[in-house]
């Protein structure tokens, strides 16, 4: 065994999170934290995991960033035509992972996916820098390209195409959202003894909250 690798380690200390301490509402509970970690100025505090599966269940996980949430879930944009959009469209589950390492936090969330509607991925496209709403048209997102010249020549052709700085939004291009029945809190602590709170999504639609073991 490597014990450069295995001797890394942190004792978290800072905080803890306790059943009474935690809202009975999982999405007050995020926006509790949320705020929090923006309070806390964490760079790229929207960065997280996104794992998807494919219908055989062959797992893959990148990072994306979350664009919106809200009680009917979490939003991120990507190209339809991505190895995550493809497995999405064939197998529309997954889970998403949020860590915020300066506050010893993580927030774990699984759920159903589906498409935003058109008017919301062209709202958000709309409000994007030129530059990434012309890396969307010139991007063949998870295909295999011959080299880097391929994209600069692409982003030439599209900035060249549109000269008036209205962009439409491809049709392969927009939103998902993840519409969470768990969600799990995760605030570190001592000697590895982390706090762990798990709301389940039931069948009448309230949230029942448990602690898990670490």
């Amino acid at each position: 065994m490597r014990l450069d690798i295995a001797n890394i380690r942190k004792d978290y200390q800072l905080q803890s999170l306790n059943e009474t301490d935690s809202a009975a509402d999982p999405f007050v509970q995020f926006e509790n934290w949320w705020q929090q970690a923006i309070n806390s100025e964490i760079d790229e505090v929207n960065a997280m995991t996104l794992a998807t599966a494919s219908k055989s269940g062959l797992p893959s996980a990148r990072i994306v960033l979350l664009k919106d949430y809200g009680k009917d879930g979490f939003v991120f944009f990507t190209n339809y035509n991505s190895h995550k959009g493809n497995e999405l469209a064939e197998n529309p589950q997954a889970a998403l992972v949020f860590f915020w390492k300066e506050l010893e936090r993580q927030v774990r969330i699984q759920g159903s996916v589906e498409k935003v509607s058109a008017v919301e991925s062209d709202t958000y496209f709309s409000q994007r820098p030129l530059s990434s709403r012309i890396g969307a048209w010139a991007s063949p997102q998870s295909a295999v390209i011959k080299d880097r010249s391929v994209l600069e020549n692409a982003v030439k052709e599209f900035e060249t195409k549109f000269t008036d700085n209205s962009i439409p939004r491809p049709e392969y291009w927009g939103g998902y959202r993840v519409k969470p029945n768990l969600i799990e809190f995760w605030q570190g602590r001592s000697s590895r003894l982390h706090d762990r709170i798990q709301y389940t999504l039931q069948q009448d639609g309230s949230w029942q909250k448990v602690r898990i073991a670490p």
